[in-house]
Parts: C-alpha cells; structure tokens; sequence
C-alpha cells in the first residue's frame, strides 16, 4: 500500500492551494485519513482528518476556518483545500493512512502508512 502526495507549490499569501493523496495497492477499503504538516526546526503537526466514509472532519486549532478535507472513498484519496493561507503555513504536508480514525487524530505515533509529503511555501 502506497500514498501518493500532490499539489504543492509557492503562492502568496492570501491565496489558496488544494493538495491531494491517492492510496493505491490498498486491499482495505475503509482507511481514514489525514494530513500533517512539518516546518523546518518544527515537530510535525496534525492538520486534518476524515473517517473512510468522508465523515467526522476534525482540524489542528491553526487551520480552523481556512482549511476543509474531503474524501473520495471509491477513489482512495482525500484532498486539503487551503484557504487564506499565510506564511506561518510554509511547511512539507504530509498525507496518512490508518484503519482507525482514532489512530489519525489522537495516535499518531501508531500510523504506518505516510505518504511522501508535497512541500507548501508562502510568501508574505
């Protein structure tokens, strides 16, 4: 089982990016996912989750109101649309996969299943 992180890239400030994770060789069909994100010097940090059905959203207290994730199930991915973004948000976005939605949002030292990560920069 692999994920495949895309959708990356420069903006400024203000503007917005929607990245995107597909599982591919998955003979489990019901992975909730996640994005995490990791600045330089910084610890990893969750971002978003959603459970397999594309339900129960939860976000990291810092992109509240700016970010939404959505799932497609049938097709194995889930996508982040960043909104507003700011330059605080420059970081290398990492995607996750794990049976249990619990392990995504309060386990996370259980996940095994990462994607690559797709670098987000913001310029001020």
């Amino acid at each position: 089982v692999q994920l495949q992180a895309s959708g990356g890239g420069w903006v400024q400030a203000g503007n917005s990016l929607r990245l995107s994770c597909v599982i591919s060789g998955r003979t489990y069909s019901r992975y909730a996912m996640g994005w995490f994100r990791q600045a330089p010097g910084k610890e990893r940090e969750f971002v978003a989750a959603i459970n397999w059905t594309g339900g129960m959203p939860r976000y990291g207290d810092s992109v509240k109101g700016r970010f939404t994730i959505s799932g497609d199930n049938a097709r194995g991915a889930v996508y982040l649309q960043m909104n507003s973004l700011k330059p605080e948000d420059t970081a290398v976005y990492y995607c996750a996969a794990a049976k249990n939605y619990n392990t995504i949002v309060l386990r996370t030292a259980l996940i095994d299943l990462w994607g690559q990560g797709t670098l987000v920069t913001v310029s001020s």
